[in-house]
């Protein structure tokens, strides 16, 4: 059968860099990495926290210093996301990650977009960018680069929120949010991944997000829950990662059936596929397995993926009736 249609929108890019490419670009620049080869590198993804986690991969990012680095980065992502069934990607950034390693903020950006801007004739995966700013990092100094990326007329639709998350409420951010939907952008964050629910109601109430990454913690406040629901905020919840950074002890365990029985407007993501042992497709095919989740279920997801998806009422329909058709092949093929 053929893949299951699907929205991407819980993805940032540099955790899509494999160890293949990390090696190949390390050799275009004459980088010396510390692995001895490929499967050295792999070996290191044995992650016991987000912290972990990080740490590898701001460090591997270094591989990427010009605009075809990161071009090369992102159409190796759109290639296999088009396998997996993806029809449109909502990918995120780090600017300032970059700009910590003396990258300019145009080369990053023109890597990006430029590959982004050919995506749908040369994969036929529509796409849209958005750049996270590192909450560990100072609130000014993200404000500077929003400022940065308005003067360029970065080819941006919203920001994001996302690094470690203990510590680093969502409202330390305010004034940027403020900033950027005074500018017109879309607004999400990661909320509730480690960090507690009530960093989910800050996102809500102080950032006014138009999307919540992650949010898996929410199930425990009912009363969240039950606003949740009510307002229809979409979740992009990402059982892998969430499994690989200990955020739930096992795919079994992950609360994602009950969220979406108790009517949580979820889709399933692969936040950085490359590190965390899979892309989108891979998910559905755990989660699948993990709960017996049937052509329904699965479509309900993939369906709230394009609902939550910053797309226009036409474009919207044409994909969200490409799941319906999958939905009908799937239960005929199963009758």
């Amino acid at each position: 059968m053929p893949s299951l249609p699907c929205a991407e929108l819980h993805l940032h890019i540099e955790g899509t860099l494999e160890p293949d490419l990390i090696f190949a670009l390390a050799a275009r620049n004459g980088i010396d990495l510390p692995y001895a080869d490929t499967a050295d590198l792999a070996a290191r993804y044995a992650f016991t926290d987000l912290q972990s986690f990080l740490d590898l991969y701001y460090a591997n990012m270094d591989v990427l210093r010009t605009e075809e680095d990161f071009a090369d980065m992102t159409r190796a992502y759109l290639r296999r996301a088009a396998a997996a069934g993806v029809r449109h990607a909502e990918i995120m950034m780090d600017p300032q990650a970059h700009l910590a390693r003396g990258v300019a903020l145009e080369t990053c950006v023109n890597g990006v977009a430029g590959a982004l801007a050919t995506s749908e004739a040369e994969f036929g995966v529509s796409t849209a960018l958005i750049a996270a700013f590192l909450r560990d990092r100072p609130a000014t100094e993200a404000l500077g680069v929003l400022q940065n990326l308005l003067a360029m007329d970065a080819p941006i639709i919203g920001i994001g929120l996302d690094s470690a998350e203990v510590g680093y409420p969502p409202s330390l951010f305010a004034e940027v949010y403020d900033r950027a939907r005074g500018a017109g952008l879309k607004c999400i964050a990661h909320a509730g991944e480690e960090g507690p629910p009530a960093y989910i109601w800050e996102a809500l109430d102080v950032l006014r997000v138009d999307r919540l990454d992650h949010g898996i913690r929410c199930m425990e406040d009912e009363a969240l829950v039950e606003r949740l629901v009510l307002d229809r905020v979409p979740l992009t919840v990402c059982p892998l990662s969430n499994v690989r950074l200990r955020a739930v002890d096992t795919l079994p365990a992950h609360p994602l059936p009950e969220m979406l029985a108790r009517g949580l407007n979820v889709s399933v993501n692969s936040d950085d596929p490359a590190y965390f042992g899979g892309y989108v497709d891979d998910n559905f095919t755990a989660l699948g397995k993990a709960f017996g989740l049937g052509a329904d279920q699965l479509a309900t997801l993939a369906g709230n993926s394009f609902r939550s998806a910053f797309l226009d009422a036409g474009r919207r329909a044409a994909l969200l009736a490409e799941v319906e058709a999958w939905r009908a092949a799937e239960q005929a093929g199963t009758a």
